[in-house]
């Protein structure tokens, strides 16, 4: 039970860099990707929070998979389009993945609980896929900041580093755990 508030913390936590960025940064400046990547982060770390918390979502899981396939589906578009969005295409993949792969039992009703699940994830190589991706992301994500080369982009890019990499281990970590 620890765990899972401690990660919940955590996942809140990173919700208050994300809405910073969106209310300080000039996206006339950086562009609509910029933004569009800021409001998915945003996004992906609120169901992250719904998923972990022992106390459950307010959305049920039927609403943050419809979310998270939309989100998935514009930035594949994006991604096709050749602009910037794998990253938050495949996460939002990944999460909708959780969501679905998760059981689905009576006693909690239709919320994401994914702190008391007592089963694994359905497709087990799928999910230690996605882990081995988040925590490689997570990985050279933090050796860029430890380096310092996010400091010296500016714009908020040392704010979305470090987001980055909190997420893609936090993620790793639950997708690990689910599935082992």
């Amino acid at each position: 039970m620890v765990v899972d508030w401690a990660l919940t913390a955590v996942f809140a936590a990173l919700a208050l860099p994300c809405v910073l960025r969106l209310v300080r940064l000039d996206y006339a400046r950086l562009g609509h990707g910029v933004r569009h990547g800021d409001l998915a982060e945003l996004l992906l770390v609120v169901a992250m929070v719904a998923m972990v918390s022992p106390v459950g979502g307010p959305i049920p899981a039927a609403g943050w998979q419809a979310v998270l396939v939309l989100t998935a589906g514009w930035f594949t578009g994006a991604w096709w389009r050749g602009r910037a969005g794998a990253h938050h295409a495949l996460s939002a993949a990944a999460m909708f993945y959780m969501v679905t792969a998760m059981p689905h039992t009576g006693t909690h009703g239709p919320w994401l609980t994914m702190s008391t699940m007592d089963a694994r994830l359905a497709l087990p190589l799928l999910a230690v896929a996605a882990a081995a991706y988040f925590v490689a992301d997570a990985t050279r994500t933090g050796v860029i900041v430890l380096r310092g080369t996010a400091l010296t982009a500016g714009a908020g890019q040392a704010s979305r580093a470090l987001c980055r990499a909190a997420m893609g281990a936090g993620m790793g970590y639950l997708l690990l755990a689910a599935a082992l």
